[in-house]
């Protein structure tokens, strides 16, 4: 069969650098610090005090109480997300079988925080059951999905996509994969996550994953320096809206870019630390490479995984390495956690819009925080570093891994006709 084109139409993004597509397009390019301390909890008795938090995000501006207390922060990150890529693409501007719209979503944690506070209930009424009603629908993951598509009642494929901090990467190769084979005209994609509570906090800090550099917290994200020592947690939600192009084109539909191809494999190593040598992620670069009928030397953006850690930068720079050799091409390359932190589940998204700006802006966001490059890396890595570059980007790719040795890599280019 002959495989259809998928363009992107629409974005939206909350994130701790910008509340919308339009703030954080301004973030990423000025090079801002999403870092700070932590404002949801008592920091006192943990050892890392600060994430990138959502700043000014009122529930109320988008939700009745009713409804908003029927949603986990996750979910309402991606309602409002959601709703801001849909407006951006103008698909129900016009007429759409919504029987053929679908929506791919995806969270690595799902409802921590909801969790966490019915669990801290049960304790405070020694052990009895007076639970929320609405626990159960405010924890499970796919509850997202299920919300926006009740919303704009697309009754097309519906579900989440779970792979830790590969999901919304996945959630794209997924949406990108049926839109081509003809199972939809358009898919809402991309991921949220809200987990800047005890547990999360707690949680990630007991496996030493977070960095502790509490004195410095806008500079403590630092991916590839030689001073990193963990990721910055961060929280949001990414969208896109792909579209098969014929459909996009039928109606009028401002193209941002085109999806050529989706890598995803697995370390098959470890559950939280990723393959020394990077294989895993080569494999996966290399297949997403392949599906678009490209190669390395085609790149002009990379967005890396690049968490700011100081195993997984080091395998991922590897990873890099072999696949663009040691000259590296024309490849630019900007690990934009540096600003956000990690997004965990919604990376990916927010990362692939990232790409998407970069194409469009024909500009590279900057790397924040890496003053030293770190001696075990290539001197020649072409880590783009402080301030934005201007740059023709016509291909994009934009990596994510995951604990459990989850893989995945999207390929944007710009579009053309």
């Amino acid at each position: 069969m002959q495989l259809k084109r998928v363009v992107i139409t629409g974005m939206g993004a909350i994130t701790p650098i910008g509340n919308n597509l339009q703030e954080y397009k301004e973030g990423l390019f000025s090079g801002k610090s999403g870092a700070d301390l932590i404002t949801r909890f008592d920091t006192t008795n943990y050892k890392t005090k600060f994430a990138c938090e959502v700043k000014g995000f009122d529930p109320l501006a988008h939700f009745d109480k009713k409804s908003a207390r029927k949603m986990d922060l996750f979910v309402q990150y991606a309602m409002v997300a959601a709703d801001e890529a849909i407006a951006h693409s103008g698909l129900l501007d016009s007429e759409v079988n919504k029987q053929r719209i679908g929506v791919i979503w995806s969270t690595g944690m799902g409802g921590m925080i909801s969790f966490q506070e019915e669990v801290l209930n049960l304790a405070a009424t020694n052990m009895v059951p007076r639970f929320n009603p609405f626990f159960i629908t405010k924890i499970i993951g796919d509850i997202s999905s299920g919300m926006i598509s009740i919303k704009h009642r697309f009754m097309g494929v519906n579900f989440n996509t779970v792979s830790a901090c590969a999901s919304s990467s996945h959630a794209i190769i997924d949406a990108f994969n049926y839109i081509r084979l003809g199972k939809a005209d358009a898919i809402v994609t991309g991921g949220s996550e809200a987990v800047v509570a005890e547990t999360g906090i707690g949680g990630f800090s007991a496996i030493k994953a977070l960095s502790q550099n509490n004195e410095s917290p806008a500079t403590a994200s630092r991916p590839f320096d030689q001073s990193r020592d963990g990721f910055v947690m961060g929280e949001g939600a990414g969208t896109l809206v792909l579209e098969e192009l014929e459909h996009a084109l039928r109606r009028g539909a401002n193209i941002l870019a085109e999806v050529v191809g989706g890598g995803v494999s697995a370390d098959a190593y470890h559950i939280t630390a990723t393959h020394p040598e990077g294989a895993g992620a080569l494999l996966g670069m290399q297949d997403a490479l392949n599906e678009a009928g490209i190669t390395a030397a085609d790149v002009d953006y990379l967005n890396p995984h690049a968490t700011s850690t100081p195993l997984g930068d080091e395998s991922e720079a590897k990873a890099i390495e072999k696949l663009f050799g040691t000259d590296f091409g024309k490849v630019a390359i900007s690990a934009t956690k540096s600003m956000t932190g990690h997004l965990l589940g919604a990376a990916g998204a927010a990362e692939a819009i990232a790409c998407v700006l970069a194409i469009q802006e024909n500009r590279i966001p900057p790397t924040i925080n890496c003053e030293t490059l770190d001696p075990e890396i290539n001197p020649n890595f072409p880590l783009v570093r402080h301030q934005a570059i201007d740059k023709q980007v016509e291909i994009a790719m934009s990596n994510t891994f995951g604990f459990g040795g989850h893989n995945a890599t999207v390929v944007m280019r710009k579009f053309k006709g």
